[in-house]
């Protein structure tokens, strides 16, 4: 199964999209602006993303890069736009959309294009897994391994380190990690430190080395085990 998500506020081509997809095995979610859309992009895994450009609260330009400057986040990204100057397509690639279509399109066309998108992300992930180090996360379910050994995750802490791993060995900033687990409202300033506490115990206690670093006033990010003979 093709798991889409739709962030397209035309709820006549939202349902034309449901009607042609989901008979061919697709499961869809949808959201009709970009605040909303980044919201479930970065909570949820998804195999594709169909983008809007035109959106109420976040324009597509925007919401693709945050979805790759904050979140790392490496989901393919179609871009949908009823505009087609050559700058736009320039500035889509440049912010980290995967291709272009321009509205009216073959929906045909948009299910090939589709495949090879899904098809060219599966090439860079192996069975769904994703691997920092010693480190191995499913993608699909909240579980990992670290030195052969299975470490169950709750959901919160799955959350989290799979945007550490993609992010991995760059800072995940502590602004990008609250709007991952809660959008525009987080809690009281403790939560988060606890949530990372608890990801720490469950990967790093019964480990060495430790892979989570803090790094002060920012965030955090996964460490590189140092190189033969470098000190």
């Amino acid at each position: 199964m093709t798991r889409l998500l739709i962030i397209e506020d035309n709820p006549e081509l939202v349902a034309n999209l449901y009607g042609f997809f989901e008979p061919l095995g697709y499961v869809l979610d949808d959201a009709r602006d970009g605040l909303a859309g980044l919201r479930m992009a970065t909570r949820n895994d998804y195999d594709a993303v169909l983008l809007d450009l035109m959106l109420p609260r976040l324009d597509g330009m925007t919401l693709c890069r945050r979805l790759r400057e904050e979140f790392q986040n490496p989901v393919p990204v179609l871009m949908l736009t009823a505009r087609d100057p050559v700058e736009d397509r320039i500035e889509g690639f440049a912010l980290g959309a995967d291709d272009y279509l321009v509205k009216p399109f073959s929906l045909m066309e948009l299910d090939a294009r589709i495949k090879a998108l899904v098809r060219r992300a599966q090439g860079r992930q192996v069975q769904g897994t994703l691997v920092w180090e010693d480190l191995k996360v499913d993608t699909r379910v909240p579980q990992a391994s670290r030195q052969g050994r299975t470490i169950a995750l709750t959901p919160t802490t799955h959350k989290l380190l799979l945007s550490l791993v993609r992010a991995a060995p760059d800072v995940v900033k502590k602004q990008a990690l609250e709007y991952l687990l809660w959008g525009d409202q987080p809690p009281e300033s403790g939560a988060l430190r606890t949530h990372v506490h608890d990801l720490r115990q469950q990967l790093d206690k019964k480990f060495t080395p430790a892979l989570i670093e803090t790094v002060h006033g920012i965030g955090w990010r996964l460490t590189q085990a140092p190189a033969p003979g470098r000190h």
